[in-house]
């Protein structure tokens, strides 16, 4: 397997981290990047919505307005998070063509997740890949994941959940609208737990599984301020 570049990289906003993924896709998908893993965490909570994702189905505002958690949207499908201390977000950027596995949503989905299970079944040998596109130990999901294709790059991004409670999640989150089967329509108190394992070791075994190693290549520093004012501009929509 082509080895990936490793970006162990948290920047200091919100907004940043998610125009960070962006950038790299964009940069990728033009021919001028390199297939990536990256790993981030915030320091702060923020909300992101899926690229679909209605704000006022989804998200509690009242909650989120009082204790200022701001409200992001993503340019990726997939469901409403929660993120910050203790949900480590990580982004893949591949090439269309590094597989024939990334040839459409559900193989990119299964291809991708059944490798991140497998790097995690040092702590928990039941991780399995569930519903569309979550991890899930013993049906209680601690994995959600989207995707977003270019014409000639994807971007696959998730979190892991290693140490932000479900309590917390149900503080600022709705139950969602729409739910994979394997829900039975719990809560997410009831729905949602932690992978017991330190987050630099679940790195460390996700960039192995990749072939992830360092590289001395500038991140894309120039196309920042571009994906910091789409995501902002994409966050004041609710399609």
């Amino acid at each position: 397997m082509p080895a990936l570049r490793l970006l162990d990289l948290t920047l200091p906003l919100p907004v940043e981290n998610l125009a960070l993924d962006e950038a790299l896709l964009e940069e990728l998908d033009e021919g001028g990047g390199d297939p990536a893993l990256r790993f981030w965490e915030s320091d702060r909570l923020f909300v992101v919505l899926g690229r679909s994702s209605r704000l006022t189905d989804e998200v509690d505002l009242a909650a989120c307005e009082g204790d200022r958690i701001p409200i992001l949207r993503r340019v990726s499908g997939g469901g409403t998070v929660l993120q910050g201390p203790g949900c480590l977000s990580y982004a893949i950027v591949l090439p269309l063509d590094w597989h024939p596995d990334l040839a459409d949503i559900r193989s990119t989905n299964r291809f991708i997740l059944e490798r991140i299970a497998a790097a995690l079944h040092v702590w928990e040998p039941a991780t399995r890949f569930c519903g569309i596109s979550d991890l899930a130990i013993d049906r209680m999901k601690i994995s959600g994941n989207a995707q977003r294709r270019t014409r000639n790059a994807l971007l696959f991004h998730g979190t892991i959940l290693h140490g932000m409670s479900a309590a917390l999640v149900a503080r600022y989150l709705r139950h969602p609208s729409r739910q994979p089967d394997y829900r039975s329509n719990r809560p997410h108190q009831t729905f949602l737990r932690t992978i017991n394992a330190p987050p630099q070791a679940i790195k460390e075994a996700i960039a192995s599984s990749w072939n992830a190693v360092p590289m001395d290549c500038a991140w894309p520093t120039a196309r920042m301020p571009h994906a910091i004012e789409t995501i902002l501009g994409r966050s004041r929509e609710d399609p």
